[in-house]
């Protein structure tokens, strides 16, 4: 059964939007486990437009309280900036279960492309090295490419996530099983080279389930989505309708 991590960015940009506490980030978390999410994720970034790093440490306390995984996600070479600490200073004061490495850059406004890993890799081998050496499952951002999941592997890394929206896109446009080999090709790829698969972005209550048909998927990623399904169905629902499309 795939597992199903939370992203709480969209709460703490909430928060962040009034300031103050409300909504609490923490209760927010134990409301999703509750409900059956398996794990949290944050996409922690340098202008702190949503999580904080206080809010990573206390999400750190919290997964481990409750049993469940702690996913942080972002790019490895964001350096630190004033009261950002940098990625990797994150990350290692914060150990998480897995570590989900983006390509994103500190303006962009979402996730939209995976890494291109034809060009030099020798810092992002170091920052794999790194962080596997603190016992941390390291997982890639990736386009459903063949050739770049195969140079992830090389990379000594123990999953990629697949990049969903282009799916998601295609199936808003009518167009899904134009793309549908494509995802279908990689993730078998992905399996065969002996690599774990997890799946991430614009997966949402129409799309999830006929994604997850595809074969074998570790866990997926959802937030922005999930958050705005809560204001319909209330989050503890949401989840649970979530959940029940994990097969």
């Amino acid at each position: 059964m795939t597992k199903l991590s939370v992203n709480l960015n969209k709460i703490a940009w909430l928060r962040n939007a009034r300031g103050g506490f409300n909504p609490d980030i923490l209760e927010m978390a134990s409301i999703c486990i509750s409900s059956g999410a398996d794990g949290i994720t944050v996409h922690p970034r340098s202008d702190m437009r949503h999580i904080e790093p206080e809010d990573v440490i206390n999400l750190k306390k919290f997964t481990i309280q409750k049993g469940v995984e702690f996913n942080i996600e972002g790019n490895p070479f964001s350096e630190a900036e004033n009261d950002y600490p940098g990625f990797m200073n994150l990350v290692g004061d914060n150990i998480p279960n897995q570590c989900t490495l983006v390509p994103d850059k500190a303006d962009q406004l979402t996730s939209d492309h995976g890494w291109n890993l034809t060009e030099e890799n020798s810092k992002l081998q170091e920052i794999v090295d790194q962080l596997k050496n603190l016992g941390i499952r390291v997982s890639l951002f990736m386009d459903p490419d063949l050739d770049q999941i195969s140079r992830a592997k090389s990379l000594g890394v123990d999953r990629v996530e697949l990049f969903t929206g282009p799916y998601a896109h295609s199936v808003v446009e009518g167009t899904v099983e134009n793309i549908i080999p494509t995802y279908q090709e990689s993730l078998s790829h992905a399996i065969s080279i002996g690599l774990e698969v997890n799946a991430g972005h614009d997966l949402n209550l129409n799309n999830l389930k006929n994604f997850l048909n595809l074969g074998t998927i570790e866990e997926v990623s959802i937030g922005h989505a999930l958050i705005s399904d809560a204001l319909v169905y209330g989050l503890e629902n949401t989840v649970k309708m979530y959940k029940s499309l994990c097969i």
